[in-house]
């Protein structure tokens, strides 16, 4: 079983790379165009030559863009079949396709919203290059908190569910996740590398494309693997096919009156 949700999983993160790629290219290329644009408009005023491709700038946004969302998804996806099939059953006892969507939602919010608040996206020409390994050490930092402080509201909720009610537990350990989430927040250090005179309709256009990528990927991840694990765990569709909607009809109209229930 662990093997068919793995495929599932790989199958649901190639879909939303090939998706993804499709929305980066309508949302998030003409951001990055516009601050490529400023970038050299700057050199320029400063007598600077530009720097060297090593890579074309038309290759990046077609094949080298696909390849990367794509490897993204990948991975991704083979991870969240693993976590799948980890928590199956063992938090609440939701259907699988419910909890396949419900662990995607989480998946977005822990991995990426929650870290995007901190630190939020910049075009690629933003930031001094000689701090990118500081910026992405932070990044993952917060990332692994975010996860952390979840993984334990988890553990937390599940031993206050069998004191109080499921409502309660859940409550409080959503309350412990944001208190802890926040602590971290206010601990890391701040990271402003934003050039000044950047436009802001172009910054506030690339964060906003790049959430709608994550968005993308995690609802497709989520669908997809849905579908998949549904019918590999239950033998059963999400959504039944006419012809089974039409015999549980007819064999509901042949029960005798008194057995059926309104």
């Amino acid at each position: 079983m662990l093997r068919t949700l793995l495929v599932c999983g790989l199958i649901a993160g190639a879909a939303g790379g090939v998706l993804v790629t499709g929305f980066a290219q309508v949302t998030g290329e003409p951001a990055i165009s516009r601050a490529e644009s400023f970038e050299y408009a700057q050199r320029a005023a400063a007598h600077q030559p530009p720097e060297m491709e090593l890579v074309p700038r038309k290759i990046q946004r077609s094949f080298g863009l696909l390849t990367a969302a794509v490897v993204y998804g990948l991975s991704f996806g083979g991870l969240f079949a693993l976590t799948f099939a980890a928590v199956y059953g063992r938090v609440g006892r939701a259907s699988p396709a419910r909890t396949a969507l419900w662990l995607a939602l989480a998946a977005f919010v822990v991995l990426y919203l929650v870290p995007l608040v901190k630190y939020p996206a910049n075009p690629p020409s933003v930031g001094n290059p000689d701090t990118i390994q500081r910026r992405t050490e932070l990044y993952l930092l917060m990332m692994g908190s975010s996860l952390a402080a979840a993984l334990a509201a988890v553990r937390v909720r599940a031993a206050l569910a069998r004191r109080i009610d499921g409502g309660g537990a859940t409550l409080l350990a959503l309350a412990l996740y944001l208190v802890v989430v926040v602590v971290a927040g206010l601990a890391l250090p701040g990271v402003h590398e934003v050039p000044r005179g950047f436009p802001a309709e172009t910054l506030w256009r690339f964060r906003e494309s790049s959430v709608g990528l994550q968005a993308v990927m995690w609802t497709t991840i989520g669908l997809v693997f849905a579908g998949g694990a549904q019918r590999a765990m239950t033998g059963r569709r999400i959504v039944p096919r006419p012809a089974e909607l039409r015999a549980g009809w007819r064999g509901r109209e042949r029960e005798p009156a008194g057995a059926r229930r309104d």
